[in-house]
């Protein structure tokens, strides 16, 4: 009886743990991890939440610590783009789409998810609906009307042109009611389904007070991990950007995009880098990534981007300020670009990608300099030949250095660097004063 009551002592105060994990979240729980964004419709053959739910454990090895779900909702019939849709089409924001199972199921993916202290946190399209969304007929007042009084879809402002994206409806965010019920919607699930947060889709699309309001909403519940889909020199700025805990390094990844197109050296990313540390605060968080939902079906793969050099500039992304993303597949060497509209899924094929970002995560978690800490210092090595990068992360006694051949062939390089540095990634032994880099060549240093 001893024994029993023990044990179910221990369940208790281990729930207990858990729920104080989940509900007093800070920027601390997070500092060694890594961004996974899953695409549940492709994620597998099936297509569902539950198939998902089953491989919860496996990002333990990727490093992950937040799982962040494209849209689950119900996807709009009406003006629907392809035989599914745009998961950016709602029609419903307090329902789970029942292509990917019911609302049991999603509770089971984030259960799952705690249990192996991961948030979950879900994408939330706050611009706009799909055209059955029951809004068009019970408040039209809610939308952006045309001169004849129309719903329209969401308008350029600097073109008065349509984007494109006829399957949505622009959203009004003058009205304040409108406004409001938006943000009971976001209450819901972090109320009723335990989620972590939000990546809000195309943050700059709606107003800074909009999201001021929402986060202190959202956080009088609990506290949530908020990351936007924008940076500071998308309208709204940093005024916006500052409101979330992380922010899309996306000027810095279309640096790495244009050098594979030798459209851009290392003094692009340098400028980059700079700009980055003089416009935000210390404390703000870049997320860095050479492949999302977006980049993967409209860009191309990493490999249509990078070449031979995907795993060079995947492993930068764990170097440079901020925390890096994996997309779903690119631990299994994804190499094509998938569906939006229509069914697809990813092969789980045997990957040396999978080793590739397991050693990357061991790297990061026994490494202390490259957590996500103001107090980290990161420092740019000029290089004389711009194919090169060189970067150095120090801490009190401690330095760690990333070296990368951004180009397809053999350079030679000289830093005046002296001494004799361990190569994180296959434990040998590298001078870095003067020594020569093969094409893509890359060394995290120690």
């Amino acid at each position: 009886m001893k024994k029993n009551l023990l044990f179910f002592l221990l369940i208790i105060i281990s729930c207990d743990n858990q729920n104080e994990l989940y509900d007093n979240f800070n920027l601390n729980n997070i500092k060694d991890g890594v961004i996974y964004e899953a695409n549940i419709r492709q994620y597998s053959e099936s297509g569902r939440f539950d198939d998902f739910t089953k491989d919860i454990y496996k990002l333990k090895d990727l490093g992950v610590k937040i799982i962040w779900l494209m849209p689950i909702h119900p996807i709009s019939k009406v003006k629907r783009k392809g035989t599914l849709g745009s998961y950016y089409s709602i029609s419903d924001y307090k329902d789970v789409n029942p292509e990917f199972g019911n609302k049991q199921d999603f509770d089971e993916l984030v259960a799952e998810a705690h249990k192996n202290d991961m948030f979950v946190i879900l994408d939330w399209v706050a611009n706009h609906t799909g055209w059955d969304h029951h809004w068009i007929k019970t408040n039209p007042e809610y939308y952006t009307t045309n001169s004849k009084g129309e719903i329209t879809d969401p308008i350029n402002p600097d073109t008065g042109e349509s984007w494109g994206w006829t399957d949505v409806a622009d959203l009004n965010f003058n009205n304040m009611e409108m406004q409001n019920e938006m943000i009971e919607a976001m209450e819901y699930w972090v109320k009723e389904h335990n989620i972590d947060g939000y990546r809000a889709d195309a943050a700059h699309s709606c107003p800074p007070s909009f999201w001021k309001k929402s986060i202190k909403r959202l956080n009088n519940i609990k506290n949530v991990i908020m990351l936007a889909e924008s940076d500071g020199y998308h309208p709204g700025g940093f005024e916006l950007i500052e409101m979330f805990d992380m922010s899309y390094n996306w000027s810095g990844h279309h640096v790495l995009n244009n050098i594979a197109k030798k459209e851009n050296n290392s003094d692009d990313l340098s400028f980059n880098i700079n700009r980055n540390y003089k416009d935000l605060s210390a404390e703000h968080i870049l997320m860095n990534f050479t492949s999302n939902h977006d980049e993967n079906t409209w860009a191309g793969t990493v490999f249509d981007r990078y070449g031979d050099g995907a795993k060079t500039f995947g492993a930068l992304t764990y170097f440079l300020p901020g925390i890096p993303l994996i997309y779903n597949g690119q631990e299994y060497g994804l190499e094509k670009r998938l569906e939006f509209f229509e069914k697809d899924f990813i092969p789980k094929n045997k990957s040396d990608f999978y080793n590739f970002y397991s050693i990357l995560n061991t790297i990061k978690k026994e490494n202390h300099l490259l957590n996500i800490d103001p107090e980290v210092k990161f420092e740019i090595i000029e290089l004389e030949n711009k194919n090169l990068v060189c970067f150095k992360r120090s801490k009190e006694n401690d330095s760690m250095y990333f070296i990368a051949n951004l180009s397809n062939e053999t350079l030679e390089f000289e830093t005046g660097i002296k001494g004799s540095f361990e190569t994180l990634i296959n434990n040998t032994i590298y001078k870095l004063d003067s020594n020569k880099l093969k094409a893509w060549e890359f060394h995290i240093l120690k």
